[in-house]
């Protein structure tokens, strides 16, 4: 969303001239307007980003609160730069990397090893032949599967960073295998593509570059679970187990589900916008469209959708298009990355589980990446809490 001069100055509750001159030292940003260049137009995000910045300086405490609400940043990281409708892994563009790369090179990538690798060969063959029949849930049998490989690495703890690379490797390709339920050699979306759809080539490319986009995101919940963990000292194995315990909530990766489950009231002859409509009477979460990041749209899920597009044209694009639509036109907010997996699963005839299995496998390599990051500060993260209890005083005069 753009403002105009003399909206940003009033939201920022300066003159124009103030504001050119934050202009001028690089405290905001400004674009031509297209067709007029002679007039200019800032971005709400920036503005926004200068009124936190404003409040921090009045009162760090309440500053710091926010922070914890899609706020301003608490702490540092080289891993992901989310800027300008766009996000970056250590520099890099995550879509153009989604047009060709594996999950594999990203994660080696992200974890700073200098180099883009071939797939890791698997490890323990009998063991992972054996996690198909634990659990019909794939999420289940790789939060099975995490401690007890845990269990059985000498070096679960080493924290150094070759260490904690060669043990990522390892989870990454357990977490392919765990997820499909089947032993198989091959890239991670090799793997899922046999397990989900006969070894489909167009399928295969679909996943892969849906698990590019879900590698990493910044400080989301789940990251940020996964950084507490590494902080305390616990293995990279249980790392994995924190963030991916996040991920299953359902305002997390689990938020797939109930756009899964709008997708199927929208297939079962109710038109798109009445769906919505009546969602909305019943005073009801709309989950998939929107994200506090991307105003302007979320990239992920317009990659996404164009992969979906292109693996099937049939009913089920022609329903994701239609619920596309009635989200923009009634929320005014277009589709996102939870919209963008069910979408792409339904196309290519993956199964249910797809969407958060895509998601958390994805993920990992990213929960990864930080856990690395954070093991290197040697510090632990311990937040304060503003106490709004009784005062001990209180408690005692009623005793």
């Amino acid at each position: 969303m753009y403002l105009t001069a003399r909206e940003a100055a009033e939201a920022l509750s300066i003159t124009v001239p103030t504001l050119y001159a934050y202009t001028s030292r690089g405290q905001l940003r400004s674009e031509e307007v297209p067709g007029t260049p002679r007039q200019r137009r800032y971005r709400r995000e920036d503005i926004d980003r200068l009124l936190e910045r404003k409040e921090a300086r009045r009162d760090p405490s309440k500053a710091a609160a926010r922070g914890l609400h899609w706020g301003s940043p608490v702490l540092e990281s080289k891993i992901t730069l989310i800027e300008n409708g766009r996000h970056y892994y250590r520099g890099i563009d995550a879509l153009k990397l989604a047009e060709t790369a594996t999950l594999e090179e990203v994660a080696e990538l992200l974890w700073g090893a200098g180099r883009l690798a071939a797939p890791w060969p698997v490890t323990g063959r009998r063991e992972l032949a054996r996690m198909r029949g634990w659990s019909p849930d794939p999420l289940v049998r790789l939060q099975m599967a995490l401690p007890l490989a845990g269990a059985v690495d000498p070096a679960a703890y080493d924290a150094r960073p070759d260490a904690v690379r060669r043990a990522g490797a390892r989870i990454l390709r357990l977490a392919s295998v765990a997820i499909a339920g089947e032993e198989s050699d091959g890239a991670a979306h090799e793997v899922l593509a046999r397990a989900w759809a006969k070894g489909s080539n167009p399928a295969a490319e679909a996943i892969r570059k849906a698990l590019v986009l879900c590698a990493d995101h910044e400080l989301n919940v789940s990251a940020f679970t996964a950084r507490c963990a590494a902080s305390a000292g616990s293995s990279v194995y249980d790392v994995v187990s924190a963030g991916l315990a996040a991920l299953k909530g359902s305002r997390h990766g689990g938020e797939s589900r109930r756009v899964a489950a709008l997708f199927e009231e929208t297939r079962n002859g109710k038109r798109p916008r009445g769906v919505l409509q009546d969602r909305l009477k019943r005073d009801e979460r709309l989950p998939g469209f929107g994200h506090p990041l991307y105003p302007a749209g979320d990239p992920r899920a317009e990659m996404l959708l164009r992969v979906a597009k292109e693996g099937h044209t049939g009913e089920e694009w022609r329903l994701a298009q239609a619920l596309a639509r009635a989200g923009r036109q009634i929320l005014h907010n277009s589709p996102n990355l939870d919209f963008g997996l069910v979408a792409l699963a339904r196309c290519f005839g993956l199964p249910d589980h797809a969407p958060i299995a895509i998601f958390a496998l994805g993920r990992t390599a990213g929960w990864i990446a930080h856990a690395l990051e954070e093991y290197s500060t040697g510090e632990m993260t311990r937040p304060r809490a503003e106490y709004r209890g009784p005062a001990p005083s209180v408690v005692a005069a009623r005793r």
